[in-house]
C-alpha cells in the first residue's frame, strides 16, 4: 500500500494548508505543549507557540467546565490581523491553525474538524 499525502502529520498540515489559502500557518503539538509537527513561518518559535496552544486549550477546557458549557469544542482568539483557532485532535494532541483576518471560518473549522480526526487516528 502506497501513502498519499494525507497518511503522515506532515501531509496533514499541508493538506490543511493548501486547502484554503486565508490559512497562514499551522501546527500539531501535545496536550503537555510540546511541539509535534508545524508548518509555520520562520521567524516563529515553534516550541513557544506550541506551550502557548496548549495552555490556551487546557484553560478553555477548565472555563467550559467550570461555566456549565459542556465539553470543549474549539478556543479562538482574534486578533486585529487574524484569528487563531485551537481545536483537540484526540487525547494528546491539539490542532492549531493561525489565518487572516478576512478568513471564512465555516469552512475552515470544517477542515480542520476532518484533519483532526485524521490527527487522532494517527497519534
Amino acid at each position: 500500500m502506497t501513502e498519499t499525502r494525507g497518511d503522515t502529520l506532515e501531509g496533514v498540515l499541508n493538506e490543511l494548508q493548501g486547502s484554503i489559502p486565508e490559512i497562514e500557518a499551522c501546527a500539531i503539538v501535545s496536550v503537555e505543549g510540546l511541539p509535534i509537527v508545524s508548518a509555520l513561518p520562520p521567524d516563529v518559535d515553534e516550541a513557544k507557540v506550541a506551550a502557548m496552544t496548549a495552555a490556551m486549550l487546557t484553560l478553555g477546557e477548565k472555563a467550559a467546565i467550570e461555566l456549565g458549557k459542556g465539553t470543549l469544542e474549539q478556543v479562538n482568539v482574534k486578533g486585529i490581523d487574524g484569528w487563531l483557532l485551537v481545536v483537540s485532535a484526540g487525547l494528546n494532541a491539539c490542532l492549531t491553525v493561525s489565518t487572516t483576518a478576512n478568513a471564512k471560518l465555516g469552512l475552515i473549522f470544517l477542515d480542520m474538524k476532518r484533519a483532526a480526526d485524521k490527527i487522532a487516528l494517527m497519534i
